[in-house]
């Protein structure tokens, strides 16, 4: 339902801003694929592992959120704002989100997500 796909989503900002593993491991499906902004693409494990690599976010939060489902899947699409660092440098500020969560008995996980640069903001190359 889209109220469960938007707690989902509102619980796993929450954990990435407080860096939370444990919580980001049990939201991630265990297929996870991340695709960053640039390209690269991340495991589950590698998405969790980026905290213990440097990443630390002051803020992360969505807005502009609209959901669909289908049947146990839902895709969502969000404008993600950031503020942070990894690896010494500033995370992209903001981004457009779109993410696959599917239905894992009575749960939610995330399956896959993928950022992409919003045209005339810091960082974007275009």
């Amino acid at each position: 339902m889209t109220t469960a796909t938007h707690a989902l989503l509102d619980r796993w900002a929450d954990a990435e801003r407080r860096g939370d593993t444990a919580t980001i491991d049990q939201i991630l499906a265990d297929d996870f694929v991340g695709i960053g902004p640039v390209g690269f693409v991340l495991s589950k494990p590698m998405w969790v592992g980026r905290f213990g690599a440097g990443l630390v976010y002051e803020s992360l939060s969505f807005d502009d959120v609209s959901v669909r489902e289908y049947g146990a899947v839902a895709v969502a699409v969000a404008h993600q704002h950031a503020d942070g660092r990894h690896q010494n440098g500033p995370v992209f500020a903001d981004l457009m989100m779109s993410a696959v969560a599917v239905r894992d008995g009575a749960d939610w996980r995330i399956a896959n997500v993928q950022y992409s640069f919003i045209a005339g903001t810091p960082g974007s190359p275009i």
